[in-house]
């Protein structure tokens, strides 16, 4: 999973990118469109999960999401939009800091 976890990282980094890089009457669009896929990934996950269990969602596929960046005004850069999303939400993680997994005990915030 360590592999598929640095992937996806990846992927979520270069997502914000291409947001923080858009001309900035197409960039409102995209960040709206991002914080969208945010809100569901909220309803999906809650508010207390770990990095792995979002790549884990990530990886079994984002055609949910892409459906949502795509009725939400992301045009043609869904992609880029649904990866800025998961790398949000991915600072929420429980066992995330700093764009790096930190370990924790089980049971503990």
């Amino acid at each position: 999973m360590a592999f598929e976890l640095e992937s996806a990282l990846y992927q979520w980094r270069e997502g914000e990118q291409r947001l923080r890089e858009a001309p900035p009457p197409e960039q409102f669009d995209l960040e709206r469109a991002a914080a969208a896929v945010g809100d569901e990934l909220r309803r999906r996950l809650g508010s207390s999960f770990t990095v792995t269990e979002l790549a884990i969602l990530y990886a079994r596929g984002t055609d949910w999401a892409d459906s949502i960046a795509a009725g939400n005004w992301a045009g043609g850069d869904t992609t880029a939009v649904v990866d800025a999303a998961f790398g949000r939400y991915a600072g929420e993680a429980r066992d995330f800091a700093g764009g790096r997994r930190r370990r924790f005990e089980e049971g503990s915030a």
